[in-house]
């Protein structure tokens, strides 16, 4: 399982971490269904790992991403970018074969979700 954080990403993670009180946290990331294409991205905090999850460690960060998203975002780059408007991640999958503009909605071959609002 490759999931990739660019070093901005990184960054910004652990920066984000430094308010976390939990003992055990780890990034959550992954899918579900909604967004104008079928698809959204979960991205945020978790503390409790599932039998169902595959943890990984990237650049230092505990990461859990639920079994049945694994082959959606195989590969993905989370990145994190500021402008002047201010900043936030965003993300570029492989697999995604149609995403709309907001960014954060895909559509993954062989894979069905309900559209809805970006």
């Amino acid at each position: 399982m490759t999931i990739n954080l660019t070093e901005p990403a990184t960054l910004q993670v652990k920066e984000m971490l430094k308010d976390e009180t939990a003992e055990e946290v780890f990034l959550r990331f992954g899918v579900k269904g909604g967004g104008c294409s079928g698809l959204s991205y979960k991205l945020g905090f978790d503390y409790e790992k599932k039998d169902t999850d595959r943890e990984l460690e990237i650049s230092g960060i505990p990461v859990l991403i639920a079994e049945m998203d694994a082959p959606i975002i195989e590969g993905t780059t989370i990145d994190f970018k500021q402008n002047m408007m201010g900043g936030g991640f965003t993300i570029e999958n492989p697999n995604a074969i149609v995403s709309c503009g907001c960014g954060s909605s895909f559509k993954a071959p062989g894979v069905e979700g309900q559209p809805g609002n970006c």
